[in-house]
């Protein structure tokens, strides 16, 4: 080790960018695990950013010419001039980390700008569309960007405060699912697994530091490809998360496989931080839960133990008679004995007009009743204790436990009446049983096609996408999780159709919640239509080009039609929701939703304050993303929303933290100052409960983020 730290030293005296590279490496090398799950890191990630304006100092790369489908140059160019105006400007460009330096002049429109994962990016974000029909309910948010620098740009807004993250990632097949680093991984990549692993690792890294640490979730479906690799993958990135995985059938007739077996099914990966654990919910019939689980009423247990630790041996102390006497309709409890300890039990003699029922095992031998002789005479007192069909000494006896006994203690069960043994009748009309399911999931509302395909249809007709989750999926398996928690925050960092957004939509339809989900996707267009819009002289960045992209094409259309109830035709949505919630999908949903697309803003433009407009919706969803949205610095020198209060005129402190506290309910102060003793003595005065923020004047430290860190 200690002679490649030389050489790397040597290296770095005579080319410092090489001797980085090389000590990244090293670094990486010497990290690796001894046993666990090992892959290659590959080379940083980068993304072309098309639309975003060229500038001095970019990284980009060379287009080819408009009208051709050929690849274009994947090397590597900075930017160094740029001269002349609209469609004539012309830059000057050097190939990087190049052996033998290399220029070309090329016009500005036929380059694209390229961020790598180790670079400084400036995020912004700007609104494209709202829909709004929830009145003062929290804003679901659709964003538009590169998840890995939306994940980064939302570590400012939402460090440490999503409660759920459920995501549907690639499930790198091979048949041109994912890009990595601008191309398409293919099924005989050598390094396919490994390219996903590091894609993979990046970004739950970031999610790791969104979750609350003390109760959250995180969820990840997959199929067959790679289960064995994230499976490892979350093990090692969350060492201190609880991990299970369901097998949940999505595809009851089988999707083909070629000399194999047909998938009727996927997996999910459950990792639960803190507190989490699934919660028993009421679910529908269509789970495959046995009958005593799903049972509508009370539950009576066997009064003799069954199980481990059946013999007298094993519970000395609950070997005693029970006497029963025979009435006119039936056997009715006359007493309960005391412990037994002797060697013959037939030496005990029983009341007049009794017979003495003891806890014998099926094969004849001496067991234990399921509690003490004390217990019982008390549990037989509130008539928590019933017999069966008069059997003599072999009557059955079974009582509440004490899950159940607390259900009728709390009013879920009335008592109506009493039987002729004292126990209790009650009325179990509006019981609805809850439970925690296994592992093994069939569940016809989970099949993809009619849950995901075919209702996607209903909403958005005449635009595909390929293999969209069910909703009700999505949704059963958030209910788990969130059910008590009205206000919960739901992250999908790879939303694709957006199917976790209307079903969280779903669920607050169900409980009045208000919970909100930020949905994240970008607006990559289909591989087998790329081709036909290169043909015809299109590009990425293009509008005729970005219409037709996820995001714009199926993202947001279906969240709004699930809103509004409408087509983007303006059609009433024909069809009903199914199974845990069923009402006509036109009815739509109160809800509000708003979408972004993620912008890369000049640091040169935040330092002198030009970009608050873009900088202004992150405040707002660090507030909460509810009410009014301060979106340009205010002339009075502070403003204050429904959620949040802006200063940048510390000499109006006073009105402003007067304000603040008049105005009630807020969550959040920004505070736009370098001089860290004015900002405290403004912190000082805000009123409690008003989380003071520190913006600097020149915005850099707040918003730039170093991709890759």
């Amino acid at each position: 080790m200690s002679r490649l730290t030389d050489l790397i030293a040597r290296a770095k005296a005579r080319d410092s960018a090489l001797g980085d590279e090389l000590e990244r490496e090293f670094k990486a090398l010497a990290s690796r695990r001894a046993f666990g799950l090992n892959f290659e890191r590959h080379r940083p990630e980068s993304v072309e950013l098309p639309g975003r304006p060229v500038r001095r100092g970019d990284k980009v790369h060379v287009l080819p010419p408009r009208g051709t489908t050929q690849r274009g140059d994947q090397r590597l160019w900075r930017v160094t001039r740029i001269e002349g105006d609209g469609e004539a400007r012309m830059a000057q460009i050097t190939l990087i980390d190049a052996e033998t330096p290399e220029t070309a002049e090329v016009a500005v429109a036929d380059l694209v700008v390229v961020a790598e994962f180790r670079d400084f990016i400036y995020p912004g974000l700007v609104s494209t569309g709202r829909v709004s029909r929830g009145d003062d309910k929290p804003f679901h948010t659709v964003i538009n960007g590169e998840n890995f620098h939306v994940l980064e740009a939302l570590t400012y807004t939402h460090r440490g405060k999503i409660d759920a993250i459920y995501i549907d990632p690639p499930y790198n097949t091979g048949a041109r699912d994912w890009k990595y680093n601008n191309d398409y991984v293919e099924g005989d990549d050598l390094y396919r697994h490994s390219k996903w692993l590091a894609f993979m690792e990046r970004r739950l890294k970031i999610a790791g530091e969104l979750l609350k640490p003390d109760c959250s979730v995180l969820m990840v479906t997959i199929d067959e490809k790679e289960y064995l690799r994230l499976g490892l993958l979350l093990e090692q990135v969350f060492p201190e998360g609880r991990i299970q995985m369901v097998s949940t059938v999505i595809n009851p007739k089988g999707a083909a496989r070629s000399a194999a077996f047909g998938r009727t099914d996927e997996y999910v990966f459950f990792v639960m931080f803190g507190d989490a654990a699934p919660a028993a919910v009421s679910l529908s019939g269509e789970w495959k839960i046995t009958e005593d689980r799903r049972a509508g009423s009370l539950r009576w247990a066997e009064l003799l133990r069954a199980g481990s630790n059946t013999r007298r041996s094993d519970r000395p102390n609950q070997f005693y008679p029970v006497f029963l006497t025979m009435r006119e309709n039936g056997p009715v409890f006359h007493s309960v004995g005391d412990t037994y300890t002797g060697a013959n039990r037939d030496e005990v003699s029983a009341p007049e007009g009794c017979v003495a029922v003891w806890p014998i095992r099926s094969d004849g031998t001496e067991g234990n009743w399921q509690i003490s002789a004390a217990i019982l005479r008390e549990v037989i007192s509130k008539g928590y204790a019933k017999l069966g069909n008069w059997r003599g000494s072999n009557t059955a006896i079974t009582y509440l436990k004490k899950g159940e006994q607390s259900k009728v203690d709390a009013g879920v069960f009335p008592i109506i009446g009493r039987r002729q043994d004292n126990s209790i009748v009650v009325d179990d009309s509006g019981y609805q049983p809850v439970f925690i399911p296994g592992t093994q999931w069939r569940v016809s509302s989970h099949n993809a096609e009619q849950g995901g395909t075919n209702l996607q249809k209903c909403l958005i007709p005449g635009r595909k996408f390929p293999f969209p989750k069910s909703v009700y999926a999505v949704e059963d398996a958030l209910r788990f999780f969130v059910k008590d928690n009205l206000n919960a925050i739901i992250l999908d960092f790879f939303s694709g159709s957006g199917t976790t957004a209307h079903a969280v939509m779903r669920l607050n339809r169900q409980d009045g919640g208000r919970r909100q989900c930020i949905s994240v996707t970008n607006n990559e267009v289909a591989a087998d239509e790329q081709a036909a819009l290169r043909k015809a002289g299109l590009r990425p960045g293009d509008p005729d080009w970005e219409k037709w992209g996820i995001c714009d094409y199926i993202t947001k259309p279906r969240i709004a039609a699930a809103i509004t109830g409408k087509t983007p035709e303006g059609k009433d949505i024909e069809g009903d929701y199914k199974f845990t919630d069923e009402f006509p999908m036109a009815e739509g949903f109160e809800e509000n939703a708003e979408f972004f697309t993620l912008t890369y803003e000049s640091h040169v433009a935040i330092g002198a304050n030009f970009a608050f407009q873009r900088i202004a919706p992150l405040l707002w969803m660090r507030a909460g993303s509810e009410g009014r949205r301060i979106d340009d610095l205010p002339e009075g020198g502070w403003a204050v929303a429904d959620t949040y209060g802006l200063l940048v005129d510390l000499d109006r402190a006073g009105a402003f933290c007067d304000a603040v506290a008049a105005k009630g309910g807020l969550r959040v102060a920004y505070v736009v100052t370098d001089d860290d003793r004015r900002f405290q003595a403004v912190a000082r005065a805000l009123p409690d409960g008003v989380e003071p923020v520190r913006l600097y004047e020149s915005y850099l430290s707040n918003f730039r983020f170093s991709m890759g860190r």
